[in-house]
């Protein structure tokens, strides 16, 4: 990700809870893998898509990638933000570009790529791959971010 991405989507500023530490008082790094999703949950919906919706029209989205670099650790009472762009990453597979900032200064915490897919049921079995309907969604997406 370079200083020119464009970041379409954001969540926040969310709270740190005490909860999500450990014992050197820093945020554990499996709960990152939790703010990530929950931004790109948000990021699907203000694209017009819904996890449920899809799964009812026989398609579950699924991560098949997730590379997370951690160059500062959150605290307890910080408040962070979650900017993400998504596009395709091949004929059958969308990427998530995402970054966490600490609210405060918009320092970068968190550097994400989730890579994923579709699986979608079909009269021959479920295979991958992606519906119409959201292969739209994330070229109209990609456009958008600069991809």
């Amino acid at each position: 990700m370079n200083e020119a991405t464009t970041w379409p989507f954001e969540v926040g500023p969310l709270d740190v809870r005490d909860y999500e530490c450990d014992l050197q008082g820093v945020v554990n790094n499996a709960v990152y893998l939790n703010y990530l999703e929950h931004a790109r949950h948000r990021c699907l919906i203000d694209l017009g898509l819904d996890f449920a919706d899809l799964h009812e029209s026989g398609c579950d989205l699924v991560v098949t990638r997730a590379e997370v670099d951690y160059r500062q650790p959150l605290r307890s009472g910080d408040q962070f933000l979650v900017r993400t762009r998504v596009g395709r990453y091949g004929k059958i597979r969308f990427a998530f570009d995402q970054i966490i900032l600490r609210a405060a200064d918009e320092r970068l915490m968190v550097e994400a790529r989730i890579v994923g897919t579709g699986i979608l049921d079909t009269d021959k079995g479920r295979r991958p791959g992606l519906p119409q309907q959201l292969e739209d969604k994330l070229d109209e997406a990609d456009q958008t971010s600069g991809g």
